[in-house]
């Protein structure tokens, strides 16, 4: 075992004059955030084809971009893209929008870019974009997650060559958020199976960030243990003990932040350093501590462009330059200070006093490739079920 060193309002009755302009911002669109989402509507100082695209738009519903895209009078060309993404990058994306914006609308001053978002547990999200979900674009905690896309036809088989370090902007690793002073002396994952401890872990069955929390303990049980995955049965015992002291298990890794920081369950909250270090910032200061384990998993964040989405509403140049920005350096930097691990080696080191040195391991170093994970562990009677219903 190698450590591995590093989410259509009704326009009021009006007069339309030539030129003139309307911004519609259209709410409860479900788990998607609207974020900058708006639509341009211009309308031509003559009855041309033009003014009957667009009025075409008002009175039938039809599609606002592929109207402005094939609206040769417009000025200007409004895309909107989605991206379809695990539940704790929220405050990420939110801030990256921006900055991809504003570059954006300097290399391509007549095209505005529309980013909507829409956050839940990874699988979750990905079985939404399977079953339908107009996805532009999807930004992962998990493999398999695009493995299902790639599956269903929706992605490109070569998505990792698309995009550098496979496809992998960013990684993260597990660590353990405790209450402030740590008053039960947590130190590492071995004192999360005491018989005094409640822990806090969204389900593994929807969350990739649980999936990684639940790898992480196994991981630790056989690397202190000593054990192959093959024959685990100090391991096994370890994370029984520690299953039985979950509290809860919530959808995502928001739900369970909100669990521990909101609700007051649980003396431990298992979830990423980014999540962590955000609750220990801003949405519970000064109530949390943050433990680092002595060995962790490391979890890699895959993005990729849903193209089956993309190529018929002409929109794949747009959300390829959408995912490629996240290679730029503002990107890296923004991922740093938002307590994410860069890519880009230069970026990561030079934030080592808050991204400290940590031992970690890849997953499929230990467990395999991820169908095989999926398939031992997480699958309905799996691994994971039979460890967690053992009290």
């Amino acid at each position: 075992m190698q450590p591995n060193k590093k989410s259509g309002q009704k326009i009021p009755p009006k007069h339309i004059n030539a030129r003139d302009t309307f911004l519609i911002q259209p709410k409860g669109i479900g788990t998607v955030l609207t974020n900058r989402f708006s639509f341009t509507i211009n309308f031509a100082s003559s009855f041309g084809l033009g003014s009957v695209l667009a009025a075409a738009v008002l009175t039938t519903g039809c599609n606002l971009t592929e109207a402005n895209q094939n609206d040769a009078a417009n000025e200007a060309k409004s895309i909107d893209l989605l991206n379809v993404s695990y539940d704790v990058s929220r405050d990420f994306y939110k801030d990256y929008n921006p900055l991809f914006n504003a570059n954006y609308q300097q290399k391509h001053p007549s095209i505005k870019v529309n980013i909507n978002q829409s956050h839940g547990g990874s699988s979750k999200q990905a079985l939404s974009v399977a079953n339908g979900l107009q996805a532009d674009v999807v930004t992962f905690n998990q493999e398999s997650d695009m493995n299902l896309l790639v599956e269903k036809g929706l992605v490109a088989s070569d998505w990792q060559q698309a995009l550098p370090n496979n496809a992998v902007p960013y990684t993260s690793t597990m660590v353990l958020l405790v209450r402030a002073g740590n008053p039960k002396g947590i130190k590492d994952w071995a004192d999360l199976a005491r018989n005094d401890i409640a822990v806090v872990l969204p389900n593994p069955k929807t969350s990739g960030t649980a999936r990684y929390a639940f790898l992480g303990a196994y991981g630790y049980g056989l690397h202190h243990f000593k054990e192959k995955v093959q024959s685990p049965a100090k391991t096994d015992v370890f994370i029984k003990k520690l299953l039985a002291n979950v509290v809860t298990y919530d959808n995502g890794a928001r739900a369970a932040t909100t669990s521990f920081t909101q609700r007051g369950l649980g003396d431990v909250l298992i979830t990423t350093e980014n999540e962590a270090n955000l609750v220990a910032q801003q949405f519970a200061m000064g109530q949390v501590d943050i433990v680092y384990p002595s060995y962790s998993i490391e979890i890699a964040n895959p993005v990729a462009v849903v193209t089956a989405v993309t190529d018929t509403a002409g929109k794949t140049k747009a959300a390829n330059a959408y995912l490629k920005g996240l290679w730029d350096k503002p990107a890296q930097e923004l991922m740093a200070e938002m307590y994410m691990r860069p890519s880009d080696e230069q970026v990561l080191a030079a934030h080592k006093d808050t991204l400290p040195d940590i031992e970690t391991f890849e997953p499929v170093a230990v467990f395999g490739p991820w169908a095989e994970i999926m398939d031992t562990f997480f699958v309905d009677g799996g691994r994971f079920d039979q460890l967690a219903r053992t009290k």
